[in-house]
């Protein structure tokens, strides 16, 4: 299976005919959030694959020229909070970044994100708890705590997701937030107890 990640800065090509070219046999499209809408519903009308999303700090919403003001992509499935089952693949996502701004939306603290990782961990235990794998790919927006995460409060990573990796032992982690840009020396991939951390900035081909 070949999945297409993308995250956090449009890719000129990726929005052109240059898509279809490079990307027809992809099997799913998977962004981890702060993506414009018209970018995520182009990919959606150019490739035939499912297409799965978290949203990132900045993704609220854009103003159409009938005057919509639409939230989600079309096309796009939404996985925050959410654990499903795709060509045999289970996926589970987690969105926002750490709280920078007070009362901000897309933001949570430590304690918030540790609560919603709960609640998604709810919709895994009885797979787990039978001995199967309960997830095989968790989609975030920022990166667990002390793997590619920053030094300032905006891009540090949250605890709740070393947690998921340690319980539950995805085969990978595929997360954003943390533009390779900002620092061209630190790791985009790692393993940690099995699981493969991917920064996925701007985009990156993965084959399971």
């Amino acid at each position: 299976m070949k999945l297409l990640a993308i995250s956090d800065e449009v890719v000129p090509w990726i929005y052109s005919a240059g898509l279809i070219q490079r990307f027809a046999d992809v099997d799913m499209v998977v962004s981890c959030g702060d993506l414009p809408l018209h970018y995520l519903e182009f990919i959606a009308s150019s490739l035939n694959a499912p297409y799965l999303y978290v949203k990132g700090n900045h993704d609220l919403y854009e103003i159409h020229e009938d005057g919509n003001h639409p939230y989600d992509p079309q096309g796009w499935l939404d996985l925050n909070l959410h654990r499903v089952s795709i060509h045999g693949l289970i996926l589970a996502g987690l969105g926002g970044c750490l709280r920078y701004k007070p009362h901000a939306p897309l933001q949570y603290t430590q304690s918030e994100q540790w609560v919603r990782a709960i609640w998604l961990a709810r919709t895994m235990l009885p797979r787990y708890i039978a001995g199967d794998r309960a997830v095989d790919v968790l989609v975030t927006h920022a990166p667990p705590y002390g793997i590619h995460d920053g030094p300032d409060q905006a891009h540090l990573g949250f605890h709740a997701y070393n947690w998921l990796i340690k319980v539950f032992k995805p085969r990978l982690l595929l997360h954003g937030h943390q533009h390779s840009n900002y620092a061209p020396l630190r790791p985009v991939e790692t393993v940690i107890d099995g699981t493969r951390i991917l920064n996925v900035h701007p985009y990156r081909v993965i084959e399971l």
